[in-house]
This record gives structure tokens, C-alpha cells and sequence, in this order.
């Protein structure tokens, strides 16, 4: 581990300017909601247990949309989108990392941007859950879903089920405030800044089938190296390339 470093506006910019631009937008609201560099940075500086990290990023882009006269339901949609993201993070950074990371945000955040009520539904049955878990298992494993799942129910038949049933299925499979593309860039940040390379190398795969191009695959790959990096951590046999 090497010393983290301050989060500045900076450097945050720098971060915003790996992702590609959508040249056909202007710059406005959606487009500030649009770029995903925010989602994967967050991560990022959570796994790295950055919670600050975290409020660097929500106050950058909370002040862009400011600056754009975004309305209410814009900021509260940053708030969601940041909260769900370091929500299936945990999966793979570890749910102490993600309190943290969620008391530092709840503070940063104005009151009126809170949820009171559970987005997901929590009536799903397990069967409903595992069903629906299992086609997004497909979706972002493609070729490699049977031969993966198969290796997670030897190797441990309650991870193989849970992994289908509770975290594509109630976790990652729910995509009505992060969108699938989205959700597996949370996923590559987080295997990323937890030096894993294997898992690395499988998502980067899966982000690209849930839609994100080479370069902005190699985006995020840059994003969350950067951030990581920013939070302390090195990698003992590098991050695997985009292929």
C-alpha cells in the first residue's frame, strides 16, 4: 500500500476526462448523469475503504448538476445511483467498506435526497429471484455462464445458488436506478480495486456484452485504477487489459 492522496476537484476532473464523451451531447444534465465515471470512482474509493473519496465525487457532480439548474429528482437521482452502486459493491468489497462509505454519503447529502422506503420489492419469492438471476447470469457471461456456474456449485453448492439467487438476482438484476452497463461497471471497480485479477478479467468480458464499447471498457478499467490508486493500493501481479 502506498499513501493515499487528497481527492481534489482536480483531480476529479481528471478521472471525468478518461471516460469518452458523448459528442452528440451537449453539456446538461443527462449528459452529467450520463457519464458512468462517477459510479466507478465511487466504487473504487470504497473498496479502497475511502469513504471520503466517496463525498468528493457526490459533491463534484452534485455541484455540476447545480450548475446546470438540475431539478430535485436529477440530484436525488445522483443520490440513488451513487447509493445503489457502493449497494452491489458489497457483494464484492465487503459491507463494511460499503457503511462506511454510505454513513459518509447520508452526511453529505441533504436530508430531502433520502429514501424511506426500499426500492427493491421485497416480496420476490427465492424462486422468482433465481429465475430471473439466472438469465442475467447468461447475459453477462455469455458463452462462459455454464462452465462458471457449474465451477461455483462444485466448488460450494450454497455459493453457486446464492450467486444466481441473491446477487443477480435481488442484487445486480435489479437495473430500474443503475442500468446493467452500469451495474457491471460497479462490478469491474470493485474486483479492481480488491486485486483480483481472475474475476477482472471475466467482467471486463461482461461489461462489454452488457453494451460498453472497447474504449469505454478501457475507460473504466483506467478510472478505477486511478482511483485506487489515489486511495493506496497496488497490485501484486497488475490489472488485466482489455481485450
Amino acid at each position: 500500500m502506498t499513501a493515499p492522496t487528497e481527492v481534489t476537484s482536480a483531480i476529479l476532473q481528471q478521472l471525468k476526462s478518461l471516460y469518452p464523451p458523448n459528442l452528440n451531447c451537449v453539456p446538461c444534465v443527462s449528459s452529467i448523469l450520463g457519464n458512468p465515471w462517477y459510479i466507478v470512482a465511487s466504487v473504487a474509493f470504497s473498496a479502497s475503504n475511502r469513504p471520503d473519496g466517496v463525498v468528493s465525487v457526490f459533491k463534484f457532480v452534485a455541484d455540476e448538476l447545480a450548475a446546470q439548474g438540475a431539478s430535485h429528482a436529477d440530484h436525488q437521482l445522483l443520490f440513488r445511483k451513487l447509493q445503489d452502486a457502493l449497494f452491489k459493491a458489497a457483494l464484492l468489497s465487503g459491507f463494511a467498506k460499503t457503511i462506511n462509505s454510505l454513513i459518509a454519503l447520508n452526511k453529505a447529502a441533504p436530508e430531502d435526497l433520502h429514501d424511506t422506503e426500499m426500492l427493491r420489492d421485497r416480496t420476490t419469492s427465492l424462486a422468482t429471484l433465481e429465475e430471473g438471476g439466472t438469465q442475467v447470469f447468461q447475459n453477462v457471461y455469455g458463452e462462459t455462464a455454464e462452465p462458471t456456474q457449474s465451477l461455483l456449485d462444485h466448488i460450494y453448492p450454497d455459493l453457486g445458488w446464492f450467486i444466481r439467487t441473491i446477487a443477480y438476482g435481488l442484487v445486480y438484476g435489479h437495473t430500474p436506478v443503475l442500468s446493467p452497463m452500469e451495474t457491471s461497471f460497479v462490478i469491474v471497480a470493485s474486483l479492481i480495486a480488491g486485486d483480483t485479477p481472475l474475476q477482472m478479467s471475466w467482467h471486463l468480458k461482461g461489461a462489454q456484452r452488457q453494451g460498453a464499447s472497447t474504449e469505454e471498457a478501457r475507460a473504466v478499467r483506467a478510472i478505477a485504477m486511478e482511483s485506487a490508486t489515489l486511495a493506496g493500493v497496488s497490485w501484486r501481479n497488475g490489472v488485466p487489459e482489455v481485450e
